[in-house]
């Protein structure tokens, strides 16, 4: 079966009080409107980004109730397209982003995407790579704002997520509660300003609930490579974590030793940054799809 959200069904927080929008069914589509992360605020050039409402940003739409979804499970997103609109806005400023102590004021630039590209200006375009930010399900406990990445998923501005890949995510509550937002059509690994060239747009995805392997935290597959997801204060700790979580899955499925996964990590794996730029750094750790397959591992 096939549902549509509206935007206007958003969230600004993943908690397991959401009320759900919808229920779907284990191997239903659903499409999502989203808005972008400023929530549609910013229309043109001659808008104020002091003036917005910064309560309204990075809204993820949904929640969805995934039936049969229970806590310890894993929901498998498919991403079957990714819709956006012809006008983006890039921001930065005081305090935003890596660089954001240097500047003295707030920054922003609205820009087309016309075709395949986006107009930066009359001598710059670029090809759109369009992109989920927020995506991810409710936490066991609390509630986690969704400019904020966790074990949840959530603000993790991973660019990976695009058309055709498969986003996991752990369960820890009754029905997943599965939102999404934040879609750019171009950010770089880092996301080093605070933001991409942020979008609204639609999502279709189709849903899975796994119940043959566990996860601690998300995880990205393409047809390229498999990537374990980790968020945290420190990067460090985030890499650290990012890479032992990928040793638990492979060891979960094939019987082989800590010193020779770690050293073939060494040589045929990558460490990667997703985003510097939110309370918590986020990383990732990516391994060529075929090495899981030369030891008959398969997430399929």
């Amino acid at each position: 079966m096939k549902h549509y959200i509206n935007h206007e069904n958003h969230i600004f927080s993943f908690s397991k009080f959401n009320k759900p929008v919808i229920e779907v069914e284990d191997g239903d589509e659903i499409i999502f409107e989203t808005l972008d992360c400023f929530s549609n605020q910013i229309k043109n050039n001659n808008d104020k980004l002091e003036s917005i409402d910064w309560n309204k940003v990075n809204p993820a739409t949904g929640p969805v109730f995934v039936k049969d979804a229970k806590p310890g499970d894993v929901l498998e997103v498919v991403i079957n397209d990714i819709e956006i609109e012809n006008r983006g806005v890039i921001a930065t400023g005081k305090g935003i982003g890596v660089l954001g102590s240097s500047l003295n004021e707030m920054f922003f630039k609205v820009v087309n995407i016309e075709g395949e590209k986006v107009i930066y200006d009359e001598n710059l375009n670029f090809p759109i790579k369009p992109m989920i930010g927020v995506i991810g399900v409710a936490p066991e406990n609390g509630e986690i704002n969704c400019g904020t990445p966790g074990n949840h998923g959530g603000n993790m501005d991973t660019k990976l997520i695009t058309k055709g890949a498969k986003v996991y995510l752990p369960v820890f509550v009754d029905g997943g509660l599965l939102a999404l937002g934040d879609l750019h059509a171009l950010m770089g690994d880092g996301e080093v300003c605070g933001t991409g060239v942020e979008v609204a747009g639609k999502v279709t995805i189709k849903v899975r609930v796994r119940k043959d392997f566990k996860l601690n935290t998300p995880m990205v597959v393409n047809e390229k490579v498999i990537s374990m997801i980790y968020s945290d204060i420190n990067l460090e700790k985030a890499i650290e974590k990012s890479i032992l979580e990928m040793i638990n899955l492979i060891q979960l499925k094939k019987e082989i030793s800590n010193e020779q996964l770690i050293m073939l990590f060494s040589i045929i794996g990558n460490v990667e940054i997703s985003q510097i730029v939110d309370p918590l750094f986020t990383a990732r750790f990516s391994l060529p799809i075929d090495f899981l397959k030369s030891f008959g591992i398969t997430i399929d």
